[in-house]
This record gives structure tokens, C-alpha cells and sequence, in this order.
């Protein structure tokens, strides 16, 4: 609040006309809505109980405007939702509802996506390593097809040289907030090598395929500007050996703010920088063409809050554990990435700050945070995990035969529950029981 407040006496003090206020007393109402307040969430927290998944709309409509905003000076500019990041239909529909179109990665995101109204031409498909039959099943569908390896361009090329493909490039350049989620450098598993666009053209030139696009992606969690303006200029020399393009995709990975006083992607300044560099490469290509992103973590990560309830407080000979009703089945990344999620304990957030490593129910190591700074905590607490809109739900599993928790979207002053919490019929639905007798004998 301090930070909206401070940037609206800014704006005053700049604009003076009346209706230079009213437009910026919509901004300012815009922005303080992405903001949720502890009540909302407690409320929440009782009325769809704990553990449970909590979305922002208009937070997510708010970094949608931004990435927008940020390349507005580009005639032609595409955002496609990366929907593994989180992907329940009523966010897809929301999304959708921006403009948006949908970056997915396999067959059953693609039938998501039209599930939630999205048109197949909206929708380009980037698998990685999945069978030539999943491809030609989504091609079928009008859906984009953005294809990363040589073989399957030249089986593909060759059974469908009508059908329109983007080429993914691995630029080699390291890019990302960890190992896991670099994707853009040399020794990745993901895309086309630049060393290897000799192989990409000769192939092109024997099936008589149709290239409409090149895309790269380099990581997530970009920080330098430059390293990614440097794979922009790999890309767009790659792209002036295609004649016939149609547009050209950046990918995404812009890094979001984890915790106060964290760094992030300057989209704006990139926005600026690419922005320019994009419609200079336009005129030397002799045609527009289309700049699209596909950004997921960007418009959803700060969206999220994951609320659980402590079960206990338990003091050890060294360390104060809260343990809450939930664990790494429902939120993995602080596991399995050493992710930072900031946790607050909304039921007292004026109680005194003490130490506590907060810790989930799963049986074996399952710890969210280590030696949290957290306002004092108490059995029935209501703790909230930010930053719990990206790769979180998506991620979670059945592991210790737990429920997989409810999710709520809160949009607009409204909650809406959009999807039910786990059952056990949930649980067995699929499973078959083999009915063995009691008088079977082991030899």
C-alpha cells in the first residue's frame, strides 16, 4: 500500500488535468485490487476450509495489462499463456477472456484449452519429446505446430508438407534462475541447435515443408536484459534464412519478485529495447510479422496464495517446527527446486516475529521454509504461502494417498470455488481391486 500510495502522489504532483486524475485514479484502483487483504483470505480459508488454493484475477489481468502495456509501440503482438504453469479451465477461460491465446506442451493441455473456448488457431503446441502420432493428432485439430527436433521435422515435413510448422532453436545461451529450468543452453534437451539450421534448411528443401515461425526459449527466471536481447539477435538471424515467416516467439521465463525487496525482469525496459529492435528487424525483412510470448510464471506466480492450517508448534532442542495440514504432495517446488516462498501468518500478523522452520505432514523430509522470521504462531493459525499461483497446483500429487485440495479463484470482489477438493472415491476411481483369499500360502 505504502508503494501505491507513494506512486499516486507522483502522479499528482506530475498531472494536473482533470482528466489526466481521473485516468490515473483508475490505474491506482486497478492496482490496489490486485491486492488481496488477510480477512479474504481467512474467510476463504473457513468457508472452503484448509488446504486450499487461492487465485487473484485480478492480479493476473493486472501483469496481463502490464506485458501489453510494456510492448505497445509493436503493431502485432501475440500472448499466448503458457498453461502448464497452472492450468485449471476457469483460469484458462479467464485468461482467454484478456485476449489471450494458449502456449501448451501436450495433447491433453490442447484439449484443455478448447474446453475453456480458446480457438485451435490460438493455441501453438511445443511438445518435447512426445510421438509423431500426438503431433499429427493436434496438427488435425488446426492447432500450431512448434516442432524441436530433427527427425520428427523431417517425418512430419515429409507426411504433411501443407501443414504449417514453427521451428524451436536452442540458441545456446544460459539463461534462467536454475539448473532445471534453463532450457536455452547447450547441453539441453530442448530445441533445435543453431549448429544445426544447415540440417533444418536441407530438410525443408527436400519435403517442400512450410515454416511459419521460429521460437525460442531460453529459461525461466531471466534477470539480464542483455543475455536475452543477445538470444533475441540469434533468433532473429535465424529467422532471415525462412522467407516465408509469419511471426516469431520469444518464449518467455520473465523472472517475478519472491519475497520484499526481490529482483525482477524489467519488462519494460525489455519491452522498450525489444520493442525497437523488432520493428527494425520488420523493415529488413521486408514484412510485419507477428511477436508473440508465452509467458505462464509472469501472469500467475504473484496471483497465487496456498493457505493451510497448523496442526502443532513443536520445540526441539534446536529448532521451532509448524507443522501444517498440508506437505509436498500439494506444494513440491520449495522440495524439489529450493524454491522461496514467503509464508505469513495472516491469523497474527501483529504478533511478535520468532523463528520457526515450517514443515509439512508427509513422511519424510517435507520442509516449506527453515528458520522463517514469522509473526508468533499458534496451533489453528492460518499460514499463507505467496507466490503459490505458478507451478504449485500443477505440480501436486496423491503421495501418501492424500487428497489433492480444493482451488478458488477470487475475482472481481468475488469468490468462486473452481475446483472441488478431493475424494477418495476420487482416489480409487481408476484403480482395480484383485480379490485374493485368506487361505493363499506363501512357499
Amino acid at each position: 500500500l505504502f508503494v501505491i500510495c507513494i506512486t499516486f502522489l507522483k502522479i499528482l504532483s506530475a498531472k494536473t488535468s482533470l482528466i489526466c486524475l481521473i485516468k490515473y485514479r483508475c490505474y491506482f484502483w486497478r492496482l490496489y485490487r490486485t491486492y488481496m487483504k488477510n480477512e479474504t483470505l481467512i474467510n476463504i480459508a473457513k468457508d472452503y476450509k484448509t488446504p486450499v488454493y487461492v487465485y487473484n484475477g485480478n492480479k493476473i489481468k493486472n501483469q496481463f495489462q502490464r506485458l501489453k502495456n510494456a510492448f505497445n509501440k509493436v503493431d502485432n503482438l501475440s500472448i499466448k499463456y503458457a498453461c502448464k504453469a497452472l492450468s485449471n479451465i476457469s483460469i484458462l477461460s479467464l485468461i482467454r477472456s484478456f485476449g489471450s491465446g494458449l502456449d501448451t506442451v501436450s495433447i491433453q493441455e490442447v484439449h484443455l484449452g478448447i474446453k475453456a473456448g480458446f480457438n485451435p488457431e490460438d493455441i501453438i503446441f511445443t511438445p518435447n519429446g512426445v510421438s509423431l502420432e500426438e503431433i499429427e493428432s493436434v496438427a488435425s485439430m488446426g492447432v500450431q505446430i512448434n516442432i524441436d527436433n530433427l527427425s520428427t521435422l523431417e517425418q512430419f515435413g515429409s507426411k504433411h508438407p501443407n501443414t504449417p510448422v514453427c521451428i524451436r532453436i536452442n540458441p545456446h545461451v544460459m539463461a534462467g534462475g536454475n539448473s532445471n529450468i534453463s532450457v536455452g543452453h547447450i547441453d539441453s534437451k530442448f530445441g533445435i541447435s543453431i549448429h544445426q539450421i544447415p540440417h533444418i534448411l536441407r530438410i525443408v528443401e527436400n519435403t517442400q515443408m512450410q515454416i511459419n515461425g521460429v521460437h525460442m526459449h531460453t529459461g525461466s527466471d531471466i534477470l539480464d536484459i542483455e543475455v536475452f536481447l543477445h538470444a533475441a539477435e540469434i533468433l532473429f538471424e535465424t529467422a532471415l534464412k525462412f522467407k516465408n515467416l509469419e511471426f516469431i516467439d520469444f518464449g518467455s521465463g520473465f523472472k517475478v519478485p519472491y519475497k520484499p525487496g526481490d529482483i525482477e525482469t524489467n519488462i519494460e525496459e525489455l519491452g522498450e529495447k525489444l520493442s525497437q529492435r523488432f520493428k527494425l528487424f520488420c523493415k529488413t525483412y521486408g514484412k510485419e510479422l507477428k511477436l508473440t510470448f508465452e509467458p505462464g510464471k509472469f501472469l500467475v506466480s504473484e496471483a497465487g496464495y496456498f493457505l493451510t492450517k497448523v496442526n502443532a508448534v513443536k520445540q526441539t532442542t534446536s529448532t521451532v517446527f509448524a507443522q501444517v495440514d498440508s506437505g509436498f504432495n500439494h506444494l513440491i517446488r520449495p522440495m524439489m527446486y529450493g524454491s522461496h516462498h514467503e509464508i505469513v501468518n495472516i491469523s497474527n500478523t501483529k504478533g511478535k516475529e520468532r523463528f520457526y522452520t515450517v514443515v509439512g505432514y508427509i513422511c519424510e523430509t517435507d520442509t516449506f521454509g527453515s528458520n522463517r522470521k514469522i509473526a508468533e504462531i499458534s496451533e489453528g493459525d492460518i499460514l499463507a504461502f505467496r507466490n503459490a499461483g505458478a507451478y504449485c497446483f500443477t505440480m501436486a500429487s496423491n503421495y501418501n494417498s492424500r487428497f489433492r485440495p480444493p482451488e478458488v479463484l477470487w475475482y472481481e470482489e468475488e469468490a468462486h470455488l473452481i475446483r472441488k477438493e478431493e475424494t477418495f472415491e476420487d482416489l480409487t476411481q481408476n484403480q482395480i481391486l484383485i480379490e485374493f483369499s485368506e487361505t493363499a500360502t506363501i512357499n
